[in-house]
């Protein structure tokens, strides 16, 4: 799965929050291109002791040369590999692969590759599967699997950049965050509508499938009103299917809402989602 969000919208957070809480049994994260000090806040304050007493870190900063900070990212994944081997099931976080991209085109660029788009080389696109596919389940042998997150900062929110644009091509399914949603104080900025899971479908049953897709009928056709809603030009009662929408939105915002500390399992998460859905029109209807 691809985290896509711009600069300091909560990929880092959203990260910690999942090796925290996480059922695998150990976790990889690789920190590419980042800060100095933003990296030890990951650890010692985002991560803290719960989370690091699972956890294998790599860590390239920014300052690094771009060598480094390409070979943190292929490091990443060979660590993942290995307790993959042993049997365990990993959870391989990167934050983030556009870095890996960016140290990959100045390699290629310094070794006289022409560039192709937005001053991106061939190789960089060349190189992205070669990363990223190597996430996945390991030999029935060994029985262990590797469940990979990769964050993508979007250069000016821009979700159709070039890395982006592959990269979505590439993994399972993607998670937006919207720089929006952050603004108005709802956080982790996941934007349901536009984030994708092709293999959500096939892993829920026919009743978890019916509660997301009803629930994001209804934040759909909240979002195609709101700007209307927002400034009072939207009379109730001028459209049923609207004023449904209303109704639930607020439960909803709710419900995507979860602070740091906070921790909810799927099957609590789909409990929780029922409940609100059956307590209104809806279920009335």
């Amino acid at each position: 799965m691809g985290v896509f969000a711009g600069s300091g919208i909560g990929k880092s957070t959203l990260l910690a929050m999942m090796a925290r809480n996480t059922s695998a049994d150990i976790n990889v994260l690789g920190l590419v291109g980042e800060r100095g000090r933003e990296g030890r806040e990951f650890i010692e304050d985002d991560l803290g002791a719960e989370g690091m007493a699972r956890s294998v870190v790599v860590l390239a900063t920014a300052d690094e040369g771009p060598l480094m900070r390409r070979q943190a990212a292929y490091v990443t994944v060979t660590v993942a590999e290995y307790f993959r081997d042993q049997g365990l099931n990993v959870l391989c976080m990167m934050d983030s692969v556009t870095r890996f991209a960016m140290a990959q085109r100045e390699i290629s660029l310094a070794a006289g590759e022409p560039p192709a788009t937005r001053g991106y080389t061939p190789t960089v696109f060349a190189e992205l599967p070669r990363l990223l596919e190597r996430a996945g389940p390991g030999t029935e042998a060994s029985g262990g699997s590797i469940t990979g997150l990769f964050t993508v900062l979007v250069e000016g929110d821009d979700h159709n950049e070039p890395i982006a644009d592959a990269v979505r091509g590439i993994l399972d399914g993607h998670i937006v965050l919207d720089r929006s949603i952050g603004e108005r104080g709802r956080y982790p900025a996941v934007n349901i509508l536009r984030s994708v899971s092709r293999t959500m479908p096939g892993c829920n049953s026919e009743a978890e499938n019916l509660v997301v897709g009803t629930a994001r009928k209804l934040l759909s056709t909240y979002e195609d009103m709101a700007e209307l809603i927002r400034l009072g030009a939207y009379r109730p009662g001028t459209n049923p299917d609207v004023d449904v929408a209303i109704h639930y939105y607020s439960a909803l915002e709710g419900f995507l809402s979860q602070r740091k500390t906070e921790k909810t399992d799927l099957a609590s998460g789909y409990k929780m989602l029922a409940e609100i859905l059956d307590n209104g029109p809806l279920n009335r209807g």
